[in-house]
């Protein structure tokens, strides 16, 4: 297991980029640097994560490569290409992405998310990416959500099955997966299954936390490590015993304190799970 975090934290150089994150206690990185930067910055910060031994998890797309409108479309799926071509460059795990939404907003809830004919357009929007970034070694991942496809894992499998693109991996996010009480109930058995149906595919892991509310309807929040009720720890050792390395990545906290004191709480949670984080 390598233990990182999604911020970059405060830096004012490659060299303190990758200091920091050492001190954290991290093994693994997000790149905190897109395609667009200057070619030699980027060759700056990866040789700092080489230098310091870090793992570079993944390059982040978050762009709406299913957007209604064609030029948007055009321009987040060309983003798309180029951030897969920087993590192939890079030596990251991965590039990671959404399925994307039928809608204005990136991420959000449309009853078209679930339509077949989205669902065909998500397949072609796969291959399409991988195809055009030519890779080799890194991955295409897709974030599960609980309103857009893959919402759990089997859908995960079928999804790659019918994409047939050996460079399609998966990212790992259980808690986005959680999104119904039997789910909830079970969670334990919930990352067995997940661990089972998905195996070597997974490339690289969120860690957070979930809180069932308690006022009605079934509401489901996504919290700080700790602050919730998901077994944070059988999670890290069902992924580590996929793979000793396995990048498990802090994210959605609002400031730099943040990630260092929940960061600290993981390290303790997690503790001898692998001696050196």
């Amino acid at each position: 297991m390598r233990l990182g975090t999604s911020a970059p934290l405060a830096h004012s150089s490659a060299k303190e980029w990758a200091e920091n994150q050492i001190r954290l206690g991290c093994g693994a990185v997000v790149f905190p640097l897109d395609s667009t930067a200057p070619d030699d910055k980027i060759r700056e910060y990866v040789e700092e994560a080489k230098a310091h031994d870090l793992l570079i998890a993944e390059v982040g797309i978050w762009r709406n490569a299913m957007s209604p409108d064609p030029a948007d479309r055009k321009a987040q799926r060309d983003y798309c290409v180029a951030q897969l071509k920087l993590a192939e460059r890079i030596g990251a795990r991965c590039a990671v992405n959404v399925a994307g939404a039928k809608g204005s907003r990136w991420d959000g809830y449309y009853k078209e998310n679930f339509a077949k004919e989205t669902r065909r357009e998500i397949i072609g929007m796969v291959r399409e990416i991988i195809d055009r970034a030519e890779i080799e070694k890194t991955f295409f991942a897709l974030e599960p959500m609980p309103w857009m496809i893959p919402t759990g894992p089997e859908e995960y499998r079928d999804l790659i099955e019918e994409v047939d693109r050996p460079q399609f991996g998966v990212h790992m996010d259980a808690v986005n997966m959680i999104n119904s009480i039997g789910r909830y109930a079970d969670m334990e058995g919930f990352i067995d299954r997940c661990a089972v149906v998905l195996g070597d595919k997974i490339k690289s892991c969120h860690i957070k936390d979930i809180h069932l509310r308690g006022e009605y309807t079934l509401q489901l929040e996504e919290c700080a490590p700790g602050q919730g009720e998901f077994p944070l720890r059988h999670y890290v050792e069902k992924m580590s015993a996929l793979d000793p390395d396995m990048p498990i990545i802090l994210e959605h906290l609002n400031t730099d304190e943040e990630y260092v004191r929940y960061m600290n709480y993981l390290k303790e949670v997690l503790h001898g799970i692998r001696e050196n984080f």
